[in-house]
């Protein structure tokens, strides 16, 4: 299959929507499928362009086989409602010329994931020209998350561009998302059922394993061996709720043995390091390499999931599947209805949830598993056999790469396999 993958984020960034794409890209294009994708220069979550690339040129590279198109866009530093915006519109009109161009190859399926979902309508349009399928794949519900987050206001502006986000879907070949509750949403907002698509995020499974001696980042760190760690790795933006981390720290700064270690980038760290001023039991590092991932995620005692109740199955925390294939115990932030609170409480039964934004109460949870090893090592090895049951990238990817060739020949005896 000819396949054309369209959207802002893909590697090298090593968190969220490029991390996913880069890798599905390089699985597809190592089992002998011809890919292409349209992206931008890496940038995210640092909201800055990484070094060895230009916000301002456009770029051809090739990458494990895939075609990589880079096409210039604007980057805020301080990423806010109109900013983010105006963002994503630059890349969406910088990248239509080098999806035109594409018309000669005539891809099979015009892949497009969201956000943004400022691509899509391009996207559709192209693929219905050009004879080709359409894909809508939606990581989060930004326009939802948008107005619930507050980051953008008005009702009547709502209704408007929920009315043309409902009309656009509909228009794409299939439909798929992250999660059961995504899935459900995709229903509610007029998508037929025969082209809903449950597609998971996945984890490599013999890239990240359970660690049999102490990470190296302890001595790095400085970390006594019987310090319990607590572990955010991750985006720091406006999504994850991260201001009761800072709550939870300063409770329990008066239980040295408790450490905190937060790892990440994006808008929201120095607003979350002010927070943390004064807290001898905080440590903050960037992001780090893809190569010592499996390392830095078994430094966890305890992984830590916050989440703000309003993104509340807008969103399904990609960083979930990697701290489950860590072998370590998750203290998560959720409601009692949310498909987040099902996972790790029942489904993976691999750690606690408490409240959202009720520091108390994530502090007391906290304070609970450090005290109990044997516990978190039970919690641990639930999520270790969870992920390797149902979030195998493998697995995963070999039925997506069905769904393709049964959307590509129209194919009904092909059955996608929905987990």
């Amino acid at each position: 299959m000819k396949l054309l993958f369209y959207g802002i984020n893909f590697a090298p960034e090593l968190t969220g929507i490029g991390k996913y794409t880069g890798e599905m890209a390089q699985w597809l294009a190592a089992a002998g499928h011809e890919v292409r994708v349209i992206t931008a220069p890496p940038y995210y979550p640092a909201w800055k362009v990484g070094a060895g690339h230009s916000a301002t040129h456009y770029r051809t590279e090739w990458w494990h086989g895939v075609q990589v198109m880079r096409t210039p866009l604007w980057v805020p530093h301080q990423p806010g409602g109109i900013k983010r915006l105006l963002h994503l519109a630059s890349f969406a009109l910088s990248s239509l010329p080098v999806l035109c161009a594409q018309w000669r190859w005539k891809p099979d399926v015009v892949w497009v994931v969201e956000p943004p979902l400022m691509c899509a309508p391009a996207a559709v349009a192209f693929a219905s020209l050009r004879g080709a399928r359409s894909w809508l794949h939606i990581q989060d519900y930004e326009v939802d998350a948008a107005f619930d987050l507050g980051l953008i206001k008005g009702h009547t502006l709502r209704r408007w561009v929920q009315r043309a986000e409902r009309w656009l879907m509909r228009r794409f070949d299939r439909v798929s998302t992250i999660s059961g509750r995504m899935v459900d949403r995709a229903l509610t907002k007029g998508v037929p059922a025969e082209r809903v698509v449950h597609f998971p995020n996945w984890v490599d499974i013999s890239g990240i394993t359970p660690l049999t001696k102490p990470s190296a980042y302890r001595i790095e760190l400085g970390l006594a061996s019987d310090a319990v760690v607590a572990l955010y790795s991750g985006n720091m933006g406006n999504k994850q709720g991260l201001d009761i981390l800072a709550d939870v720290a300063r409770l329990l700064q008066d239980e040295p043995r408790i450490q905190f270690v937060l790892g990440g980038n994006g808008s929201g760290r120095a607003d979350l390091q002010a927070r943390c001023a004064g807290l001898s039991n905080v440590r903050f590092l960037d992001l780090q390499p893809m190569e010592r991932l499996s390392d830095w995620l078994g430094l966890a005692d305890v992984h830590l999931l916050p989440q703000r109740a309003d993104a509340a199955d807008l969103v399904m925390p990609s960083k979930l599947t990697g701290m489950m294939a860590s072998g370590r115990a998750v203290l998560a932030t959720a409601l009692p209805d949310t498909e987040l609170c099902r996972v790790v409480a029942q489904d993976a039964a691999c750690g606690l949830v408490v409240p959202p934004e009720n520091a108390t109460a994530m502090a007391d949870a906290l304070r609970a598993l450090a005290a109990d090893p044997a516990r978190r090592a039970e919690l641990g090895a639930n999520g270790r056999r969870h992920a390797e049951a149902e979030m195998s990238q493998d697995k995963i990817l070999r039925r997506f790469e069905a769904r393709l060739l049964e959307l590509v020949q129209g194919d009904s005896r092909v059955k996608w396999g929905v987990t």
